[in-house]
């Protein structure tokens, strides 16, 4: 508002300057407000005295002295005074100085001003009111990148605060980083040196024990210790001859058969039972093929210092054997288990029959007694309907992994139970006894330690179930009789 009011005021006062002329066409008997063009409040006024005021007349009185009055009720003519002033704008006396003008030429020059300033205040006044409009553009434009400028500052104090807080995060992860580059990594590539190193001299050792075996089977094991002069067509034979003794003997079934070895337990149940299978530490490995199964395999004794075989080995008669032992007459099995805590349990058949070869050595039992489970005749009492009865053994023919027999999908090379179940059997659809199995230490194993992900440890399920591996199990065989 004060520029607006200064810039008023210029324009009046050039307009003065330029309408000092006195202006005759005027109407000098319009009526108007002496106060008209001031403002009318008082406090707004302002006193600006003019530059240009003649100094103060000097010298004797503009006015005579008054006539005297005429008395009362008398009718007086007045005499009529010449004015020196008549006739012009100067006093007729120089010594009077300039006539000053009346009160009609000062309204009209007035009127005459009043007139030219509206013209110049309605022309000034679309110009005034675009200045209005921009200074007010102009100032919301000025509060708005002020509030603008206060709102970047804030973020960039908080951006600020945030890159500080960060880079002390920064700064401390580089300090543990650069801790764990200098010292911790170092100190470990030592330690797994250092473990690299006598794993190496292990793998050394191995290596050196693994040549000195290969050294000492490039010739066939043979026993050493010496065979005791009893001998008979079987173990039962042999405790009748005096052979009481539990340990390897030299058997023959007839004259047209070779003599060869076996071991003869004659201390378990009245004796007599000549050992046909054994497991007791996972020495030999039985995932063996089907000539091998036939001939047999493994150690049948070892001398542990008495001078006499009296330890028998991991080993498997052969079924061509078994089959002939079986068809002399009336057999019998006896199959002894122990677990891992040393626990034992048995099952024991009083009719065992393998038939020969060509009918691939069908197995034939009978008569179960026992505290281990009738699992070759009953299958796995955990499992139900034909779950259980596909586990049965009796009346299996013998498989292996190169020569299948069993009876899940018999012809498909992807389903045999040998090939999965680790060792030569009497498989059905698979099994619920699998003595031949893989030797797990310790007892307990799951499918991802097993090869195919099946039961395939040394089981019987009606005893420890599936997924648990004995520490010996031993198959023995002799004739039938009925005791006395």
């Amino acid at each position: 508002m004060r520029t607006l009011l200064l810039l008023y005021l210029c324009v009046y006062a050039a307009w003065a300057q330029g309408t000092s002329d006195y202006d005759e066409d005027d109407d000098t008997d319009a009526t108007v407000d002496a106060r008209g063009h001031r403002p009318l409040t008082r406090d707004r006024e302002t006193y600006n005295p003019s530059r240009y005021v003649p100094p103060p007349i000097s010298g004797g009185g503009r006015y005579r002295g008054r006539p005297t009055e005429a008395p009362v009720g008398q009718h007086l003519a007045q005499e009529k005074v010449e004015q020196p002033e008549a006739g012009g704008c100067t006093h007729a006396s120089d010594e009077m100085g300039v006539l000053c003008p009346n009160g009609c030429e000062l309204k009209t020059t007035l009127l005459k001003q009043e007139r030219s300033v509206k013209t110049s205040i309605n022309d000034l006044k679309p110009q005034v009111e675009e200045l209005s409009r921009s200074s007010n553009n102009i100032y919301t434009y000025v509060n708005t990148m002020s509030n603008s400028l206060r709102d970047r500052h804030t973020v960039i104090n908080e951006n600020t605060r945030v890159v500080r807080q960060y880079t002390d995060q920064v700064e401390e992860q580089h300090v543990f980083i650069k801790d764990v580059v200098d010292n911790v990594f170092p100190s470990s590539i030592r330690v797994l040196h250092g473990v690299l190193d006598k794993i190496k001299q292990k793998i050394e050792r191995l290596e050196k024990a693994i040549q000195a075996q290969r050294e000492g089977c490039k010739e066939p094991c043979k026993t050493k210790c010496p065979i005791p002069v009893v001998s008979g067509k079987e173990c039962e034979d042999i405790f009748r001859r005096g052979g009481k003794k539990s340990q390897m003997y030299l058997i023959q079934i007839d004259d047209s058969t070779r003599p060869y070895k076996v071991f003869c337990d004659q201390t378990s149940k009245e004796g007599g039972w000549l050992l046909i299978q054994n497991r007791l530490d996972g020495s030999v490995d039985f995932g063996r093929r089907w000539d091998e199964y036939r001939r047999g395999f493994g150690n049948i004794a070892f001398d542990v210092g008495k001078g006499h075989c009296e330890t028998p080995g991991e080993y498997w008669l052969g079924n061509d054997r078994i089959s002939q032992l079986t068809k002399m007459g009336p057999t019998e099995i006896l199959i002894e288990m122990q677990d891992w805590t040393g626990a034992k349990v048995y099952a024991q058949y009083r009719q065992f029959t393998i038939q020969s070869d060509t009918s691939n050595y069908v197995l034939a039992v009978d008569g179960y007694s026992g505290t281990a489970g009738n699992g070759l005749l009953e299958g796995a009492l955990q499992l139900f309907g034909v779950n259980r009865t596909m586990t049965i053994h009796n009346g299996m023919m013998f498989s292996t992994f190169d020569r299948d027999n069993d009876n899940w999908n018999p012809g498909d090379p992807s389903k045999q139970c040998s090939r999965e179940d680790g060792g030569g059997w009497w498989y059905n659809r698979c099994h619920s006894a699998n003595p031949n199995g893989r030797y797990y230490i310790g007892g307990a194993y799951n499918r991802n330690m097993a090869k195919h992900g099946t039961d395939d440890g040394i089981v019987w399920m009606n005893w420890k179930g599936s997924w648990y591996s004995l520490k010996a199990i031993s198959m023995k065989i002799k004739p039938f009789f009925a005791s006395t």
